[in-house]
């Protein structure tokens, strides 16, 4: 593709998406149906604000989902001690309210802007960010290249690129390179990750190791989590966590093989919770019992399986046992993020399609705290192996404990790499005059 053809498909792009504007009024409102979008903050998906820009420098984060959000939470109040106003935005209901339930007045959450050109001008003619930095790899063509038009530096922290998105990205290098020449910096999760997007056009890369090891565990709420392990009793336990299709039914089989042996509970937290109903009748029809989240309902004697059906409660259902299978590796590609149960003192099981987590796979496998399965018969062994070796269990849990440790330090790194973009924002603030009001003026 060339460079001219690069250009020709983002005027292409942009000229659509303005085109389609009017009608994606009801695109939202059938997600605002779904409980996927905020029917009352609509709006600022057209880049319409709902509170006031505060006086002085300002940067925009954007953090697309639960665990993004997470992981630049650390990051945000780094900058939020120097003075220096965040507006956060996020693209779910539930990362918006994790965003302020744990950032306090830290950070001004609003709702991303489509990406589409009069809802991101609309949106930065209000905030005028003096520095965006976007969390992973959210790459939003519009965004990227108004944030270039208009010379606001723009920076990916926690980078990650797997696989598959290197491969279709090369397959379109020169829109690639049209896209990450406007990244002033690139700090990459690891040197894979670096070399992908050098090879991108990115430039400079760093490498700052993975921000979500320096993120606090997953909270859960006390008296929840006193309830649910009152109820489990002495019951052994093991959860199937992030789980895709199939997956469920590889845990009601391993559920079924060790049901007799352990009169175990068997937790399930799909990755994607609307699939619960579904997966509900799969373990009926199965002859399991089945407690849901959202339900309230007990965990009792009879109970086989409790369905998570709830998103941003991870550290509740991980806390409630020692051994978590991670799911999207047995059935599916790519894997999921190893580091919360490793964080919460679990011993980790998983298939072998890791390839999107695959350095923090090596460094908690070669450090003896993650083991790997080849399909559900292999699974089922290790959970009853883990469940009946006390001793076992406890060197795994020890050793991700461990690992953590070690992999420690993203977050310095991080604010090294931002040093000279985030220290004029510290000067320019502690030289505004101590009782500037806020900037009120809705546009």
């Amino acid at each position: 593709m060339s460079r001219f053809f690069a250009r020709a498909v983002l005027t292409t792009y942009r000229v659509m998406g303005t085109a389609l504007t009017p009608f994606i009024w009801s695109y939202l409102a059938t997600r605002a149906a779904k409980g996927k979008e905020d029917r009352a903050r609509r709006q600022e998906r057209y880049g319409h604000p709902s509170a006031p820009r505060p006086q002085g420098p300002l940067v925009w984060f954007h953090a697309a989902s639960v665990g993004e959000t997470a992981s630049v939470i650390p990051l945000i109040r780094e900058i939020h001690k120097r003075g220096i106003a965040v507006v956060l935005t996020t693209g779910t209901t539930t990362s918006a309210r994790i965003a302020t339930e744990r950032l306090g007045s830290a950070a001004i959450h609003q709702y991303v802007p489509l990406d589409i050109k009069p809802a991101v001008a609309r949106f930065l003619d209000y905030w005028e960010p003096d520095l965006a930095i976007i969390a992973e790899s959210e790459i939003w063509p519009m965004t990227i290249m108004e944030l270039g038009r208009r010379h606001i530096p723009q920076i990916l922290v926690n980078g990650r690129m797997s696989d598959r998105s290197f491969k279709r990205w090369r397959k379109r290098a020169s829109l690639a390179d049209a896209l990450f020449e406007n990244l002033a910096l690139v700090i990459a999760q690891s040197d894979a990750d670096a070399e992908r997007f050098s090879a991108l056009g990115a430039l400079p890369v760093m490498v700052s190791g993975n921000l979500k090891v320096d993120t606090d565990a997953p909270p859960a709420d006390a008296e929840t989590l006193r309830t649910y392990r009152q109820q489990l009793g002495k019951r052994k336990s093991w959860a199937a966590i992030s789980t895709f299709d199939g997956e469920e039914a590889a845990a009601a089989t391993v559920h079924a093989a060790l049901k007799e042996r352990t009169g175990l509970l068997t937790i399930i937290v799909p990755r994607h919770p609307d699939r619960c109903d579904a997966i509900e009748s799969m373990l009926n029809a199965r002859g399991l019992t089945v407690a849901r989240r959202t339900r309230r309902d007990p965990l009792t004697p009879d109970t086989d399986v409790f369905l998570g059906d709830t998103i941003g409660e991870m550290g509740l259902y991980l806390r409630l046992t020692e051994v978590a299978f991670v799911g999207r590796s047995l059935f599916g590609e790519g894997g999921q993020n190893p580091l919360e149960p490793a964080m919460l003192g679990c011993a980790i099981l998983s298939g072998g399609n890791v390839q999107n987590f695959r350095e923090s796979y090596q460094r908690l496998a070669k450090n003896g705290s993650a083991k790997i399965v080849r399909d559900v018969e292999m699974l089922a062994k290790g959970v009853h192996y883990l469940l009946a070796n006390d001793e076992v269990r406890r060197t795994m849990i020890d050793a991700g404990q461990e690992t953590m440790q070690e992999m420690r330090g993203a977050l310095a790194a991080t604010m090294r790499g931002l040093e000279p973009y985030i220290n004029p924002l510290t000067v320019k603030a502690r030289l505004l005059p101590r009782d500037e009001g806020e900037r009120s003026d809705a546009r």
